[in-house]
C-alpha cells in the first residue's frame, strides 16, 4: 500500500516547513504591530460581596 510509505510524504513535510520556516516566518514578523501592547499598572478590581436577599 502506497501511503504507508513515508519517503515521498516526509520529503513534502520538510520542504514545506522549511519554505514556511525560512521564507513565509520572516515576511510575517517584519510587520509593525499596529497596536502594541501598553505597560500599564496592574490593578485589582474591587471586589464587595454579593448579598443574597433570601438570607
Amino acid at each position: 500500500m502506497p501511503q504507508l510509505n513515508p519517503t515521498p510524504w516526509f520529503f513534502i513535510m520538510l520542504i514545506s516547513w522549511l519554505t514556511y520556516s525560512m521564507i513565509i516566518q520572516p515576511k510575517l514578523l517584519s510587520f509593525i504591530s499596529m497596536n502594541p501592547p501598553l505597560n500599564k499598572a496592574q490593578t485589582t478590581p474591587a471586589i464587595s460581596p454579593w448579598t443574597w436577599p433570601w438570607t
